[in-house]
C-alpha cells in the first residue's frame, strides 16, 4: 500500500515520464473503439519493461454551459511492476489541452488493467461534438484471463454519450502496457472535440521483479 501511495505523490511531481521505445513483449491490442471521423493517432507510449498498467487517470473539462464542450482529453496509466516492487512511469500518448486531472485510481495489489470501455457521443450534426467522455477498466490477474475488479472514477459516466460494451481482454500471462490515442487539434473558435477514440496494447510477463 505504501508503494502505491507513493506511485500518486510522484504522479503529482512529474504526471507523464516518456516511453516511447517499443516492447518486444506485445501480443495483442484492445480498441479502437469509435473510430471517429475526426482527429488523428499520436505515437503508442509504453510502460517500461517489466511494468504494466495498474491504475489510471482522465482528464475532463466539464461542462461548459453555453459554450463548447470537450468532455475527455487525456488518459494517463500508472505502470507498476509485480508485486509493486517498481514504478514503471505514467503514459498518455497524445492529449487534449483542456479540462482538470481527475485523480488516479489504482487496482488492489498485484492485478492489473486487462480491458476497458469507453463512453462516446455520437456526431450531433450541426450541435455540439464532444466524442469520448469518459473510461473505466477490469482489472485482472496477470498470468490468468479471469477478470476480477471493475475500476472506475467514482461518477461511473459523464455527461454525454452512451457506454461502449467490453473490449475483448488480455490474453493469460499479459496486462495492458501502452496506449494510443486519438485527438483533434483545436479548431480555432470551431467545434473542439480533442480525444476520440483510444487503443491500448497487451504485454507478457517480461518482469524484472
Amino acid at each position: 500500500m505504501y508503494f502505491l501511495q507513493l506511485i500518486v505523490s510522484v504522479l503529482v511531481i512529474s504526471p507523464v515520464v516518456d516511453c516511447f521505445l517499443p516492447r518486444k513483449s506485445v501480443v495483442d491490442s484492445l480498441g479502437p473503439t469509435y473510430r471517429s471521423k475526426w482527429g488523428t493517432w499520436g505515437r503508442v507510449q509504453y510502460c517500461a519493461e517489466g511494468t504494466y498498467a495498474a491504475g489510471y487517470e482522465m482528464k475532463i473539462e466539464p461542462s461548459q454551459g453555453r459554450g463548447d464542450d470537450t468532455a475527455l482529453n487525456a488518459i494517463a496509466l500508472v505502470c507498476v511492476s509485480l508485486k509493486g516492487k517498481h514504478f514503471g512511469g505514467t503514459i498518455t500518448s497524445t492529449a487534449g489541452p483542456y479540462g482538470d486531472w481527475t485523480g488516479v485510481f489504482m487496482c488492489p495489489n498485484n492485478v492489473f488493467l486487462k480491458e476497458f470501455a469507453l463512453q462516446v457521443e455520437e456526431s450531433q450534426g450541426g450541435g455540439d461534438d464532444t466524442a469520448a467522455n469518459y473510461i473505466k477498466f477490469i482489472c485482472g490477474p496477470l498470468h490468468s484471463v479471469k477478470s476480477s475488479y471493475e475500476l472506475a472514477h467514482t461518477r461511473g459516466h459523464w455527461l454525454w454519450g452512451e457506454m461502449t460494451g467490453w473490449s475483448r481482454t488480455c490474453p493469460t500471462n499479459s496486462a495492458i502496457c501502452g496506449i494510443r490515442t486519438r485527438v483533434e487539434d483545436c479548431q480555432h473558435g470551431a467545434d473542439d472535440t480533442t480525444l476520440n477514440d483510444v487503443k491500448f496494447y497487451c504485454c507478457n510477463d517480461d518482469s524484472w521483479n
